[in-house]
Protein backbone atom coordinates (compact mmCIF):
# COMPACT_ATOMS: atom_id res chain seq x y z
CA UNK A 1 0.00 0.00 0.00
CA UNK A 2 1.04 3.43 -0.85
CA UNK A 3 0.25 5.67 1.82
CA UNK A 4 -0.46 9.13 -0.05
CA UNK A 5 -0.75 12.72 1.76
CA UNK A 6 -4.18 13.88 -0.36
CA UNK A 7 -6.71 14.83 2.21
CA UNK A 8 -6.74 17.50 5.18
CA UNK A 9 -9.28 15.75 6.86
CA UNK A 10 -8.44 12.63 6.11
CA UNK A 11 -4.66 12.16 7.87
CA UNK A 12 -4.45 12.27 11.47
CA UNK A 13 -1.20 10.75 13.05
CA UNK A 14 -2.03 8.82 15.94
CA UNK A 15 -0.96 9.25 19.31
CA UNK A 16 -3.37 6.53 19.84
CA UNK A 17 -3.80 7.43 23.27
CA UNK A 18 -7.56 7.40 24.70
CA UNK A 19 -8.46 10.25 26.69
CA UNK A 20 -10.03 9.91 30.00
CA UNK A 21 -11.74 13.11 27.82
CA UNK A 22 -10.99 12.45 24.27
CA UNK A 23 -10.06 9.07 22.61
CA UNK A 24 -7.10 10.46 21.10
CA UNK A 25 -7.04 8.40 18.43
CA UNK A 26 -5.43 10.91 15.97
CA UNK A 27 -4.58 8.99 12.68
CA UNK A 28 -5.36 8.25 9.23
CA UNK A 29 -8.84 7.86 8.89
CA UNK A 30 -10.54 5.41 6.55
CA UNK A 31 -14.37 7.12 5.45
CA UNK A 32 -16.30 4.03 4.54
CA UNK A 33 -16.26 0.45 6.02
CA UNK A 34 -14.64 -1.76 3.95
CA UNK A 35 -16.46 -4.92 3.79
CA UNK A 36 -20.00 -4.10 4.56
CA UNK A 37 -20.78 -7.28 3.26
CA UNK A 38 -20.10 -9.06 6.75
CA UNK A 39 -22.81 -6.58 8.54
CA UNK A 40 -24.66 -9.28 9.61
CA UNK A 41 -22.27 -12.22 10.73
CA UNK A 42 -20.14 -12.01 13.81
CA UNK A 43 -17.79 -14.69 11.96
CA UNK A 44 -17.13 -12.47 9.26
CA UNK A 45 -16.38 -9.27 11.51
CA UNK A 46 -14.06 -11.29 12.74
CA UNK A 47 -11.99 -11.76 9.10
CA UNK A 48 -12.94 -8.34 8.59
CA UNK A 49 -10.65 -7.07 11.00
CA UNK A 50 -8.39 -9.98 10.20
CA UNK A 51 -8.42 -8.67 5.95
CA UNK A 52 -7.55 -4.87 7.14
CA UNK A 53 -4.66 -5.92 9.71
CA UNK A 54 -3.56 -8.47 6.53
CA UNK A 55 -3.50 -5.38 4.04
CA UNK A 56 -2.31 -2.56 5.85
CA UNK A 57 -0.36 -3.60 9.38
CA UNK A 58 3.26 -2.41 9.09
CA UNK A 59 4.86 -5.13 10.64
CA UNK A 60 4.85 -7.72 7.17
CA UNK A 61 6.01 -10.63 9.53
CA UNK A 62 2.58 -9.72 11.76
CA UNK A 63 5.02 -10.09 15.40
CA UNK A 64 6.58 -13.18 13.85
CA UNK A 65 3.72 -15.17 13.64
CA UNK A 66 1.70 -17.33 10.69
CA UNK A 67 -0.96 -14.77 10.08
CA UNK A 68 -2.98 -17.41 7.79
CA UNK A 69 -3.10 -19.90 10.73
CA UNK A 70 -4.28 -17.28 13.07
CA UNK A 71 -6.98 -16.68 10.80
CA UNK A 72 -8.13 -20.36 10.26
CA UNK A 73 -8.19 -20.83 14.41
CA UNK A 74 -10.21 -17.36 14.80
CA UNK A 75 -12.53 -18.76 11.81
CA UNK A 76 -13.08 -22.09 13.13
CA UNK A 77 -14.90 -20.95 16.05
CA UNK A 78 -18.85 -20.57 15.93
CA UNK A 79 -19.64 -16.56 17.65
CA UNK A 80 -23.32 -17.12 18.72
CA UNK A 81 -23.26 -13.22 19.87
CA UNK A 82 -21.44 -10.19 18.59
CA UNK A 83 -19.70 -9.77 22.12
CA UNK A 84 -18.49 -13.53 21.54
CA UNK A 85 -16.81 -11.81 18.30
CA UNK A 86 -15.59 -8.90 20.06
CA UNK A 87 -13.55 -10.95 22.57
CA UNK A 88 -12.22 -13.19 19.51
CA UNK A 89 -10.98 -10.03 17.67
CA UNK A 90 -9.30 -8.30 20.83
CA UNK A 91 -7.37 -11.96 21.46
CA UNK A 92 -6.27 -11.87 17.92
CA UNK A 93 -5.53 -8.11 17.92
CA UNK A 94 -3.31 -9.04 21.10
CA UNK A 95 -1.33 -11.11 19.30
CA UNK A 96 0.18 -8.17 17.30
CA UNK A 97 1.98 -7.08 20.69
CA UNK A 98 1.38 -3.57 19.42
CA UNK A 99 -0.24 -1.44 21.74
CA UNK A 100 -1.76 0.89 19.14
CA UNK A 101 -2.91 -1.70 16.80
CA UNK A 102 -7.07 -2.33 18.60
CA UNK A 103 -10.16 -3.10 18.57
CA UNK A 104 -12.91 -0.76 19.38
CA UNK A 105 -16.82 -2.13 19.81
CA UNK A 106 -19.38 0.64 18.60
CA UNK A 107 -19.97 2.15 22.07
CA UNK A 108 -16.04 2.74 22.42
CA UNK A 109 -15.94 3.62 18.35
CA UNK A 110 -19.08 6.08 18.57
CA UNK A 111 -17.47 7.57 21.83
CA UNK A 112 -13.82 8.15 20.16
CA UNK A 113 -15.63 10.12 17.07
CA UNK A 114 -17.48 12.43 19.59
CA UNK A 115 -14.33 13.19 21.28
CA UNK A 116 -12.36 13.73 18.19
CA UNK A 117 -14.74 16.80 17.48
CA UNK A 118 -13.50 18.26 20.10
CA UNK A 119 -16.51 18.00 22.76
CA UNK A 120 -14.53 16.62 25.97
CA UNK A 121 -16.77 15.46 29.35
CA UNK A 122 -14.54 13.71 31.67
CA UNK A 123 -11.22 14.69 33.92
CA UNK A 124 -8.75 15.91 31.80
CA UNK A 125 -6.40 13.35 31.39
CA UNK A 126 -4.39 11.73 28.19
CA UNK A 127 -3.60 8.41 28.90
CA UNK A 128 -1.57 5.76 27.53
CA UNK A 129 -0.14 1.95 27.93
CA UNK A 130 3.64 1.95 28.40
CA UNK A 131 5.07 -0.61 25.72
CA UNK A 132 7.27 -2.41 28.62
CA UNK A 133 5.43 -2.26 31.17
CA UNK A 134 2.04 -2.56 30.12
CA UNK A 135 1.12 -0.25 32.69
CA UNK A 136 -1.51 2.71 32.44
CA UNK A 137 0.36 5.86 32.05
CA UNK A 138 -0.80 9.55 31.81
CA UNK A 139 0.74 11.38 29.14
CA UNK A 140 -0.29 14.41 29.94
CA UNK A 141 -3.41 16.60 31.57
CA UNK A 142 -5.64 18.90 29.45
CA UNK A 143 -4.74 22.17 30.34
CA UNK A 144 -6.99 23.98 32.56
CA UNK A 145 -9.23 20.40 33.37
CA UNK A 146 -9.56 18.88 36.56
CA UNK A 147 -7.06 17.02 36.72
CA UNK A 148 -4.34 19.28 35.62
CA UNK A 149 -5.99 21.41 38.40
CA UNK A 150 -5.24 18.50 40.86
CA UNK A 151 -2.02 18.66 39.45
CA UNK A 152 -1.93 15.11 37.42
CA UNK A 153 1.18 14.98 35.83
CA UNK A 154 3.00 13.39 32.53
CA UNK A 155 4.28 9.91 33.44
CA UNK A 156 2.21 9.53 36.61
CA UNK A 157 0.95 5.67 36.67
CA UNK A 158 -2.32 5.20 37.36
CA UNK A 159 -2.85 2.12 39.72
CA UNK A 160 -6.38 2.00 40.41
CA UNK A 161 -10.18 4.08 39.13
CA UNK A 162 -12.46 4.71 42.25
CA UNK A 163 -10.50 1.65 44.19
CA UNK A 164 -10.43 -1.07 41.63
CA UNK A 165 -6.64 -2.09 40.08
CA UNK A 166 -5.63 -1.15 36.65
CA UNK A 167 -3.69 -3.98 36.70
CA UNK A 168 -4.82 -6.08 33.26
CA UNK A 169 -6.64 -3.02 32.49
CA UNK A 170 -6.26 -1.94 28.85
CA UNK A 171 -7.15 1.81 27.90
CA UNK A 172 -10.47 1.50 26.40
CA UNK A 173 -11.55 0.04 29.72
CA UNK A 174 -9.91 2.59 32.01
CA UNK A 175 -11.32 5.66 29.78
CA UNK A 176 -14.56 3.61 30.31
CA UNK A 177 -14.21 3.70 33.83
CA UNK A 178 -13.14 7.26 34.16
CA UNK A 179 -15.94 8.67 32.43
CA UNK A 180 -18.81 9.66 33.60
CA UNK A 181 -21.83 12.61 33.87
CA UNK A 182 -20.91 15.99 34.47
CA UNK A 183 -20.24 16.79 38.02
CA UNK A 184 -20.26 13.35 39.41
CA UNK A 185 -17.29 12.14 41.34
CA UNK A 186 -14.52 9.80 40.74
CA UNK A 187 -11.26 8.97 42.29
CA UNK A 188 -7.97 8.24 40.54
CA UNK A 189 -4.30 6.65 42.44
CA UNK A 190 -1.49 7.24 40.68
CA UNK A 191 2.16 6.02 41.13
CA UNK A 192 4.55 9.10 41.13
CA UNK A 193 8.24 8.68 42.24
CA UNK A 194 7.44 5.33 44.13
CA UNK A 195 4.18 7.46 46.35
CA UNK A 196 1.14 6.65 45.90
CA UNK A 197 -1.31 9.83 45.59
CA UNK A 198 -5.33 9.42 45.39
CA UNK A 199 -7.07 12.04 43.54
CA UNK A 200 -10.37 12.84 43.82
CA UNK A 201 -11.86 14.26 40.47
CA UNK A 202 -15.11 15.99 39.68
CA UNK A 203 -15.66 15.35 36.15
CA UNK A 204 -16.86 18.58 34.01
CA UNK A 205 -17.12 19.76 29.98
CA UNK A 206 -13.85 20.76 29.00
CA UNK A 207 -13.33 23.03 26.29
CA UNK A 208 -10.10 22.36 24.35
CA UNK A 209 -8.46 25.60 22.87
CA UNK A 210 -5.35 24.50 21.33
CA UNK A 211 -4.02 27.32 20.55
CA UNK A 212 -2.79 30.45 23.21
CA UNK A 213 -0.77 33.53 22.64
CA UNK A 214 0.82 36.58 23.77
CA UNK A 215 3.02 39.61 23.81
CA UNK A 216 5.93 39.16 26.31
CA UNK A 217 8.73 41.69 27.05
CA UNK A 218 12.08 40.26 27.94
CA UNK A 219 15.22 42.22 28.26
CA UNK A 220 13.53 44.78 26.35
CA UNK A 221 12.95 43.07 23.27
CA UNK A 222 9.64 41.89 22.22
CA UNK A 223 8.63 38.46 22.04
CA UNK A 224 5.76 36.36 21.08
CA UNK A 225 5.01 33.98 23.05
CA UNK A 226 2.50 31.05 21.36
CA UNK A 227 1.23 27.90 23.09
CA UNK A 228 0.18 24.96 21.11
CA UNK A 229 -1.92 22.29 22.88
CA UNK A 230 -2.88 19.97 20.60
CA UNK A 231 -2.50 19.37 16.45
CA UNK A 232 -6.79 19.63 15.94
CA UNK A 233 -8.00 20.42 12.69
CA UNK A 234 -8.41 24.21 13.22
CA UNK A 235 -4.83 24.65 14.65
CA UNK A 236 -2.66 25.51 12.11
CA UNK A 237 -5.15 28.76 11.43
CA UNK A 238 -4.98 29.18 15.01
CA UNK A 239 -1.42 29.46 14.75
CA UNK A 240 -1.01 31.51 11.80
CA UNK A 241 -3.28 34.11 13.24
CA UNK A 242 -1.30 34.05 16.43
CA UNK A 243 1.61 35.04 14.67
CA UNK A 244 -0.42 37.59 11.90
CA UNK A 245 -1.33 39.36 15.30
CA UNK A 246 2.39 39.22 16.78
CA UNK A 247 3.96 40.24 14.33
CA UNK A 248 1.57 43.63 14.39
CA UNK A 249 2.89 43.83 17.41
CA UNK A 250 6.27 44.43 15.99
CA UNK A 251 7.89 41.29 18.17
CA UNK A 252 11.45 40.13 17.43
CA UNK A 253 11.69 36.61 17.56
CA UNK A 254 9.24 33.53 18.87
CA UNK A 255 8.77 31.17 21.86
CA UNK A 256 6.59 27.93 20.70
CA UNK A 257 5.47 26.05 23.35
CA UNK A 258 4.74 21.83 22.84
CA UNK A 259 4.69 21.39 26.29
CA UNK A 260 2.37 18.18 27.47
CA UNK A 261 1.39 18.48 23.60
CA UNK A 262 0.31 15.14 22.86
CA UNK A 263 -0.21 15.44 18.73
CA UNK A 264 -2.99 15.15 16.74
CA UNK A 265 -3.45 16.16 12.91
CA UNK A 266 -0.48 14.94 10.96
CA UNK A 267 -1.40 17.31 8.09
CA UNK A 268 -2.19 20.04 10.80
CA UNK A 269 1.59 19.83 11.90
CA UNK A 270 2.94 19.77 8.40
CA UNK A 271 0.81 23.03 8.38
CA UNK A 272 2.21 24.54 10.86
CA UNK A 273 5.89 23.71 10.37
CA UNK A 274 5.29 25.34 6.89
CA UNK A 275 4.46 28.46 9.40
CA UNK A 276 7.80 28.71 10.31
CA UNK A 277 9.58 26.86 7.64
CA UNK A 278 10.92 28.08 3.69
CA UNK A 279 11.48 25.43 2.45
CA UNK A 280 13.38 21.70 3.99
CA UNK A 281 11.73 17.95 4.29
CA UNK A 282 8.70 18.22 7.57
CA UNK A 283 8.47 14.54 7.98
CA UNK A 284 8.75 11.33 6.15
CA UNK A 285 6.15 8.04 6.65
CA UNK A 286 7.52 4.62 5.36
CA UNK A 287 5.25 2.16 5.22
CA UNK A 288 5.95 -1.88 5.32
CA UNK A 289 6.97 -2.46 1.95
CA UNK A 290 9.54 0.40 2.55
CA UNK A 291 7.71 2.74 0.67
CA UNK A 292 8.55 6.36 1.75
CA UNK A 293 6.52 9.43 1.44
CA UNK A 294 7.57 13.30 2.50
CA UNK A 295 5.87 16.49 3.32
CA UNK A 296 8.08 19.43 2.60
CA UNK A 297 7.83 23.09 3.29
CA UNK A 298 6.15 25.06 0.28
CA UNK A 299 7.92 28.54 0.66
CA UNK A 300 5.45 30.01 2.32
CA UNK A 301 6.54 30.79 5.49
CA UNK A 302 5.11 33.64 7.62
CA UNK A 303 8.36 34.87 9.41
CA UNK A 304 11.95 34.11 9.51
CA UNK A 305 12.44 35.74 12.64
CA UNK A 306 14.15 34.04 15.43
CA UNK A 307 12.62 30.91 17.16
CA UNK A 308 12.84 28.60 20.25
CA UNK A 309 10.65 25.94 20.97
CA UNK A 310 9.36 24.51 24.22
CA UNK A 311 8.93 20.34 24.58
CA UNK A 312 9.34 17.70 27.30
CA UNK A 313 7.59 14.42 28.28
CA UNK A 314 4.19 15.10 27.00
CA UNK A 315 5.20 16.49 23.47
CA UNK A 316 4.60 13.42 21.41
CA UNK A 317 3.35 12.49 18.37
CA UNK A 318 2.71 15.68 15.85
CA UNK A 319 4.13 17.55 18.77
CA UNK A 320 7.89 15.52 17.76
CA UNK A 321 7.30 16.15 14.17
CA UNK A 322 6.92 19.84 14.26
CA UNK A 323 9.91 20.23 16.86
CA UNK A 324 12.11 17.63 15.24
CA UNK A 325 11.11 19.39 11.61
CA UNK A 326 12.16 22.46 13.40
CA UNK A 327 15.74 21.30 14.57
CA UNK A 328 16.84 19.57 12.22
CA UNK A 329 16.17 22.54 9.37
CA UNK A 330 18.15 24.56 11.87
CA UNK A 331 15.28 26.66 12.27
CA UNK A 332 14.40 26.74 15.86
CA UNK A 333 16.73 25.45 18.84
CA UNK A 334 14.64 23.19 21.27
CA UNK A 335 14.86 23.61 25.02
CA UNK A 336 13.12 21.40 27.92
CA UNK A 337 13.65 17.54 28.11
CA UNK A 338 13.38 14.55 26.10
CA UNK A 339 10.34 14.18 24.16
CA UNK A 340 7.65 11.31 24.45
CA UNK A 341 9.08 8.89 21.51
CA UNK A 342 5.95 7.87 19.31
CA UNK A 343 7.13 7.24 16.08
CA UNK A 344 4.02 5.03 14.94
CA UNK A 345 1.09 6.13 12.05
CA UNK A 346 -1.83 4.23 12.57
CA UNK A 347 -5.70 4.04 10.44
CA UNK A 348 -8.81 3.99 12.05
CA UNK A 349 -11.28 2.12 9.98
CA UNK A 350 -14.93 2.03 10.55
CA UNK A 351 -16.43 -1.43 10.50
CA UNK A 352 -19.41 -2.89 9.07
CA UNK A 353 -21.37 -3.34 12.34
CA UNK A 354 -20.36 0.02 13.55
CA UNK A 355 -17.21 -0.76 15.58
CA UNK A 356 -13.53 0.32 14.69
CA UNK A 357 -10.34 -0.55 14.01
CA UNK A 358 -7.26 1.06 14.61
CA UNK A 359 -4.25 -0.08 12.68
CA UNK A 360 -0.45 1.11 12.82
CA UNK A 361 0.65 1.12 9.08
CA UNK A 362 3.41 3.34 9.04
CA UNK A 363 6.48 4.65 10.74
CA UNK A 364 7.44 8.27 10.34
CA UNK A 365 10.96 9.63 10.65
CA UNK A 366 12.69 13.01 11.63
CA UNK A 367 14.08 15.01 7.97
CA UNK A 368 17.29 13.37 8.96
CA UNK A 369 15.77 9.28 8.88
CA UNK A 370 15.68 9.54 12.45
CA UNK A 371 13.57 7.12 13.71
CA UNK A 372 12.37 8.86 17.52
CA UNK A 373 9.85 5.73 18.34
CA UNK A 374 10.52 4.82 21.77
CA UNK A 375 13.64 7.17 21.80
CA UNK A 376 12.52 10.91 21.83
CA UNK A 377 14.01 13.92 20.82
CA UNK A 378 16.54 15.53 22.72
CA UNK A 379 16.34 19.21 23.52
CA UNK A 380 19.12 21.45 22.26
CA UNK A 381 19.09 22.67 25.99
CA UNK A 382 17.98 20.32 28.37
CA UNK A 383 15.61 22.21 31.34
CA UNK A 384 14.21 20.17 34.22
CA UNK A 385 11.18 22.13 36.18
CA UNK A 386 11.55 21.92 39.93
CA UNK A 387 9.37 19.36 41.85
CA UNK A 388 6.66 21.92 43.00
CA UNK A 389 6.22 23.86 39.81
CA UNK A 390 2.76 25.27 39.29
CA UNK A 391 0.43 26.07 36.71
CA UNK A 392 0.55 29.79 37.62
CA UNK A 393 4.17 29.99 36.71
CA UNK A 394 3.97 28.86 33.11
CA UNK A 395 5.75 31.32 31.05
CA UNK A 396 6.92 33.22 33.69
CA UNK A 397 10.10 34.13 34.90
CA UNK A 398 9.73 31.32 37.84
CA UNK A 399 9.62 28.93 34.82
CA UNK A 400 12.91 27.56 34.18
CA UNK A 401 12.54 26.33 30.64
CA UNK A 402 10.75 29.26 29.72
CA UNK A 403 13.54 31.38 31.30
CA UNK A 404 16.26 30.09 29.61
CA UNK A 405 14.00 30.02 26.18
CA UNK A 406 13.68 33.58 26.40
CA UNK A 407 17.70 33.74 27.27
CA UNK A 408 18.61 31.91 23.94
CA UNK A 409 15.77 33.85 21.93
CA UNK A 410 16.95 37.40 23.35
CA UNK A 411 20.52 36.68 22.43
CA UNK A 412 19.33 35.46 18.98
CA UNK A 413 17.64 38.69 18.57
CA UNK A 414 20.27 40.45 19.75
CA UNK A 415 22.88 39.14 17.14
CA UNK A 416 20.22 39.25 14.33
CA UNK A 417 20.21 43.05 15.03
CA UNK A 418 23.95 43.43 15.26
CA UNK A 419 24.22 42.20 11.92
CA UNK A 420 26.16 38.81 13.18
CA UNK A 421 26.12 35.38 13.17
CA UNK A 422 26.58 33.21 16.26
CA UNK A 423 29.07 30.74 15.41
CA UNK A 424 29.22 29.26 18.75
CA UNK A 425 27.90 29.11 22.45
CA UNK A 426 28.55 28.44 25.88
CA UNK A 427 28.16 25.45 27.28
CA UNK A 428 26.49 24.97 30.33
CA UNK A 429 26.27 21.79 32.19
CA UNK A 430 22.49 21.27 31.18
CA UNK A 431 23.07 21.56 27.37
CA UNK A 432 22.72 18.56 25.67
CA UNK A 433 24.19 18.66 22.18
CA UNK A 434 21.63 18.32 19.16
CA UNK A 435 21.45 15.05 18.00
CA UNK A 436 23.64 14.32 14.22
CA UNK A 437 22.05 15.12 11.02
CA UNK A 438 22.57 12.23 8.47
Amino acid sequence: MRLKFVSKRNFWLSFTIALATITSVLMVQSNSPSWAIFQDSPKELVDEVWQVINREYVDSTFNHQDWEQTRKKYLSRDYKTPEAAYKAIREMVKTLDDPYTRFMDPKQYESMQIDTSGELSGVGIQLGQDQKTKQLTVVSPVEDSPAFLAGVKSRDILVAIDGKTTKGMDVDDAVGRIRGKEGSSVTLTFLREKKTLAVPLVRAHIELKSVKSALKVEQGQRIGYVRLTQFSAKADKGVHAAIDKLLEEEVEGFILDLRSNPGGLLYSSAEIARLWMDEGTIVSTVDRNGQRERLMANRQALTDKPLVVLVDGGSASASEILSGALQENHRAVLVGTKTFGKGLVQSVHPLSDGSGLAVTIARYQTPSGRDINKKGIEPDFKIDLPKKFKFEQVATPEDPQYARAAQILTEKIAARTNGSVVTAKTRSEEEVPQASTK
